[in-house]
């Protein structure tokens, strides 16, 4: 039988790759649900060629178009919030893949793991905004929760076999980004074409400018904390230019594992989809003739305050993660825009962490509540700096 797979996402970075994937492995693969915010163009160039069961578009104005575009093929078409977090209920469905950008992936995720689905996590501002809250929603109803990030793909490749041992430390590598080598004064001037440059990976646009910013490093530090179940200390941050090594553990014995490869997002895409197996791939292989030089720094939190500010978040725990990350939401947006600096993005993040009000236990609500809030806080402190 073939695993029937809905992706959430479907013309993002990730969701595109975990086509190609599908497409690799047809005799293990089909995908049953595909869908998309806003590129409707994309869904149904999509939707034609992997047939799916249905489609779904987010933004309702498009619905229209998408419906008229597949009315020749026997594939239902939805549209709407409400719609994408109904569908990935679906019977039939074997593994749902988060790959929706942000917090509008947390209401999904949560139908999908009240329904008994597998968990192919990518939108990593699920367990950023509402990690408690997730992580005991999927202990109820026995969902795992399979990691797709390259790093926590890599800690968590890193774990198997490992039963019974504890952790010391998970290390999370990190590129650092395209101004890891920049000084304050040059940070100050840098433009959004410059941020939307990464090293190494090629990502979507949000993704990509919180990379530049080491924001996505301090939400896979959230993150972990709820994958692995570590204390904050217990994760470290090291920046490896080269994004050869994904990530690293540390057992009590003092040995340290770690998961190298190529930086190609199909590969923990895959690996979440076939685990615990391996199945061959024509994905790049590593070759040590030409990879001749890894090398590791410590992260520098004065000039890249994102990560020192994700920390804090992570201790206060509470909703304070979630008011950062829709700060950060908002501060992103703005920035693609051209209405807020490079670096100012951090200091309205920390003024909206000092102004939203903070809840110690909060409940699924209180993340509604705190997220709306967030994020009118950051916009007006945008507007009137």
């Amino acid at each position: 039988m073939k695993k029937q797979i809905a992706i959430l996402g479907s013309t993002g970075s990730i969701g595109t790759q975990a086509l190609q994937v599908i497409e690799e492995h047809p005799d293990r693969y089909e995908a049953y649900v595909l869908t998309a915010n806003n590129r409707v163009d994309e869904l149904i160039a999509q939707a034609r060629k992997f047939r799916p069961e249905a489609v779904v578009i987010a933004n309702e104005t498009k619905y229209a178009q998408l419906k008229e575009a597949l009315a020749d093929l026997p594939i239902k078409v939805y549209a709407g919030e409400e719609a994408l977090c109904q569908i990935v209920a679906e019977k039939p469905i074997d593994i749902v893949l988060t790959a929706m950008v942000g917090y509008a992936g947390l209401r999904p995720t949560m139908n999908a793991i009240r329904a008994h689905k597998a968990i192919a996590l990518a939108n990593k501002e699920t367990l950023v905004v509402a990690g408690e809250l997730i992580n005991e929603l999927a202990g109820e109803n026995g969902t795992p929760i399979l990691p797709v990030d390259s790093e926590h793909s890599a800690v968590f490749q890193c774990l198997t076999g490992e039963i019974g041992n504890p952790i010391e430390k998970v290390i999370l590598t990190a590129s650092g980004g395209p101004f890891r080598t920049c000084s304050m004064e040059e940070l100050q001037h840098v433009t959004k074409a410059q941020a939307l440059k990464h090293p190494n990976w090629d990502m979507g646009a949000k993704i990509t400018i919180d990379s530049a910013s080491m924001m996505n490093k301090g939400f896979e530090v959230i993150e972990a904390k709820w994958l692995f179940g570590v204390r904050p200390e217990q994760i470290e941050v090291v920046i490896h230019p080269q994004s050869i090594i994904h990530s690293m553990v540390q057992f009590e014995d003092g040995a340290v594992k770690a998961q190298l490869g190529m930086p190609d997002m199909r590969l923990p895409i895959q690996y979440a989809f076939s685990y615990p197996d391996r199945l061959k791939a024509s994905f790049p292989r590593l070759d040590f003739a030409q990879c001749t030089s890894l090398t590791f720094e410590q992260p520098d939190i004065r000039r890249f305050r994102n990560l020192a500010l994700a920390y804090e978040a992570l201790h206060q725990a509470g909703n304070m993660p979630c008011i950062v990350n829709a700060a950060n939401e908002v501060v992103v947006a703005a920035f693609l825009r051209d209405e807020i600096s490079f670096l100012g993005m951090s200091d309205v993040i920390e003024q909206t962490m000092q102004k939203v009000s903070y809840i110690k236990k909060p409940t699924y609500e209180d993340y509604v509540a705190t997220d709306l809030e967030a994020r009118a806080i950051a916009k007006q402190l945008i507007q009137t700096p």
